[in-house]
C-alpha cells in the first residue's frame, strides 16, 4: 500500500511540474510578446512626435510666406488699394 501512496503522490508532483513548466513556458511567450507591444507602441509615439515637429516646420514656413506675401504684393502692385 505505501508503494501505491508513493507512486500516486510522484505522479501528482510530475503532473504539478509538468503543469508549472507549461505555465512558465507560456508567461515567457507573454512577456516577449508585451516586449514587441511595447517597443510598437514607442515607434509609433517617434513617429506621431516626428509629424507634429515636421507640420509646426510647415507652419513656421507658411507664416514667413504670409509676413512676406503683402511686401511682395505691393512691391507689384497687385495689392487692392487700403480702403
Amino acid at each position: 500500500m505505501t508503494d501505491n501512496v508513493e507512486n500516486l503522490i510522484l505522479e501528482h508532483l510530475r503532473a504539478l511540474r509538468a503543469g508549472q513548466e507549461r505555465i512558465e513556458q507560456e508567461q515567457r511567450e507573454v512577456q516577449a510578446r508585451l516586449t514587441s507591444l511595447e517597443a510598437a507602441v514607442l515607434g509609433t509615439k517617434r513617429e506621431v512626435l516626428h509629424t507634429q515637429e515636421e507640420s509646426a516646420r510647415q507652419q513656421l514656413s507658411i507664416d514667413g510666406i504670409k509676413e512676406r506675401l503683402p511686401r511682395v504684393e505691393r512691391r507689384l502692385d497687385l495689392a487692392d488699394p487700403p480702403h
